[in-house]
């Protein structure tokens, strides 16, 4: 997608008109999206930094609350040269409604710093991370606000963070931050909790559209942390790889493409572009259209507009990456009987990882890989199954993504009603 493209689509926007629908198909109180359309607190920052040559820059940082009623503030730190104050209020208001459905005891935040990260040294993240922490740190607590990675973030940069609000606070606050080493307190299985998450979710979609995995082709745009462990974890499940794109390029290979080469090509060089092992290059536009069974889209949002739907060949589409999908577009998918696992439910195994990380913290007792991953399986196909059967059970026709929110949306009436904050 173009940036010009990109500048024409408000993430924030399209929250807020998912939120008003999904109060009006309910006939909710107009209280309830008075309520939730704008965040509890936001927090803009100039977060002065140091470069390595000597000069003094000075970034723009943001920590977006949006609602609280179920537990702590939670959500990612993402670090992007076009990240803006609407964009983190979008992605909190999201993480609400994805807390909701996966039915973890938090609240919707998100957190970001326009940069780029690309063209900084490891001595400058970490600056900028320590930086960021500093000035957000009056908002963020084990029990207040718990940030965790995001996109161009990673275990490194929370440690760097977590080490910075324990200093603060002068003693160990370790589930202040949840995507931590192992060294730090991290979880067992946290790095590719959301992508296995997402196979969960597609593996669940494929029972109910009759599609057998182990002869199922995928193809997935963006090969980062998220995309990459969903492919593997597919693979594992015997679907065939066929089609990888992300901002630099993409590969393509109707035989099928090897996902753990792949990864490790692409943890080398930073691309999945060139990549031996393929047979054609590919683009994103022709990665949608693609004649396969499954895509993922794990890269950044509004990626899948109108004019790439009406292209859409898949039988299923299992959002790795947040917002992928424009209102508009989702109108159209749902016309080609496309079934869509939204966000909210699909790519929720972070955020579910990220409670048992902070329960773990809090407790001081820590579980198995295996463990993890059974405890991961066993909330995600409750999630989806919650879902599912509220949008076959609801009475007129509606899409997986208006049946997440829909149900998140009751469930968060429901408890701001019972504290008060809503009549």
């Amino acid at each position: 997608m173009s940036n010009q493209a990109k500048e024409r689509i408000n993430t924030y926007e399209v929250a807020k008109k998912r939120l008003q629908k999904a109060t009006e198909e309910l006939a909710l109180p107009a209280s309830v999206y008075e309520r939730l359309k704008d965040c509890d607190r936001v927090v803009e920052a100039a977060l002065p930094v140091e470069m390595d040559g000597g000069t003094l820059r000075v970034f723009k940082g943001y920590r977006a609350q949006h609602n609280n009623v179920f537990g702590p503030y939670k959500g990612g730190v993402r670090f992007h040269p076009e990240v803006d104050l609407d964009e983190a209020k979008a992605l909190s208001i999201w993480m609400t409604i994805k807390c909701a459905v996966a039915r973890v005891p938090y609240g919707g935040g998100k957190g970001a710093v326009a940069c780029d990260p690309l063209q900084m040294s490891a001595g400058e993240i970490e600056r900028l991370s320590r930086q960021y922490i500093r000035a957000m740190a009056p908002v963020l607590g084990p029990h207040k606000d718990i940030p965790a990675p995001d996109v161009n973030t990673n275990a490194q940069v929370m440690a760097w963070m977590t080490d910075e609000y324990c200093n603060i606070q002068g003693y160990d606050a370790l589930g202040v931050i949840t995507g931590k080493p192992l060294e730090m307190g991290g979880s067992a299985g946290r790095e590719t909790a959301t992508g296995q998450g997402v196979m969960f979710s597609v593996r669940e979609a494929a029972k109910i559209k009759g599609l057998d995995l182990k002869n199922a082709t995928l193809a997935v745009q963006g090969y980062g942390n998220v995309g990459s462990a969903t492919a593997r974890f597919l693979a594992r499940e015997g679907c065939k790889l066929i089609a990888v794109a992300d901002i630099f390029g993409g590969v393509y290979d109707q035989d099928g493409l090897d996902a753990e080469a792949l990864y490790r090509y692409c943890r080398e060089k930073g691309t999945v572009k060139d990549f031996p092992g393929s047979k054609d290059s590919i683009t994103t536009e022709e990665l949608f259209a693609l004649d396969c069974d499954i895509i993922v889209p794990a890269a950044m949002e509004n990626q899948i507009t109108p004019q790439v739907a009406q292209n859409i060949k898949a039988k299923i589409i299992g959002e790795g990456a947040n917002g992928p999908t424009t209102p508009e577009a989702d109108e159209i998918l749902q016309e080609k009987d496309i079934f869509v696992v939204p966000d909210i439910l699909a790519n929720s195994g972070g955020v579910v990882t990220s409670y048992f990380e902070w329960v773990q913290n809090n407790y001081s007792y820590y579980w198995t890989a295996e463990e993890v991953a059974k405890r991961l399986e066993l909330k995600m196909v409750e999630a989806f199954n919650h879902v599912y059967d509220y949008q076959r059970n609801f009475g007129k026709s509606i899409t997986m993504r208006e049946a997440a929110f829909m149900y998140a949306l009751q469930r968060l009436a429901d408890a701001m009603k019972i504290r008060g904050w809503i009549r």
